[in-house]
């Protein structure tokens, strides 16, 4: 059975429970991730360590350990851009395949207010499961970087 948990600004993880949570998406998220500061930076921002609108971290535990985690940061923005975006999502690599994606995606939704952006590359599998639980498409993102 997959359980949950989440935290949020008013109810923050041990120290010990964000490291493993951070290490946690370090490793899973594998070809589609980024450095542990970038997370560690997108975690912040979720439980308002830094100036943010805030968020949620949500973890799922299966037997005995973290099978997936996903991070949902707000955007503070209403009707002309989405007032959440799902920055991070990642199952357990032995784990894939059972469900904990669609559990997670479908607690996210439960748990957050108003509409959820997500980017995710054309080519990662998880795109087929953003789509079953309601994702579309409506836009190709273009990124200038500075």
């Amino acid at each position: 059975m997959i359980q949950t948990k989440t935290f949020s600004p008013t109810n923050k993880p041990s120290s010990g429970e964000r490291e493993s949570i951070i290490n946690f998406l370090f490793e899973n998220l594998q070809e589609y991730g980024d450095p542990k500061s970038d997370i560690e930076k997108c975690m912040d921002y979720a439980l308002k360590e830094s100036t943010s609108f805030g968020g949620f971290v949500l973890v799922s535990f299966y037997e005995k350990g973290i099978s997936g985690v996903v991070i949902v940061n707000q955007t503070g923005m209403k009707d002309y851009i989405p007032e959440n975006i799902l920055v991070y999502i990642a199952t357990h690599k032995e784990l894939r395949g059972i469900g904990i994606g669609k559990h997670l995606m479908q607690k996210t939704g439960e748990l957050a207010e108003g509409s959820i952006a997500l980017h995710v590359e054309p080519n990662n599998p998880a795109r087929f499961l953003y789509e079953k639980v309601g994702f579309s498409s409506k836009y190709i993102e273009m990124r200038l970087k500075k």
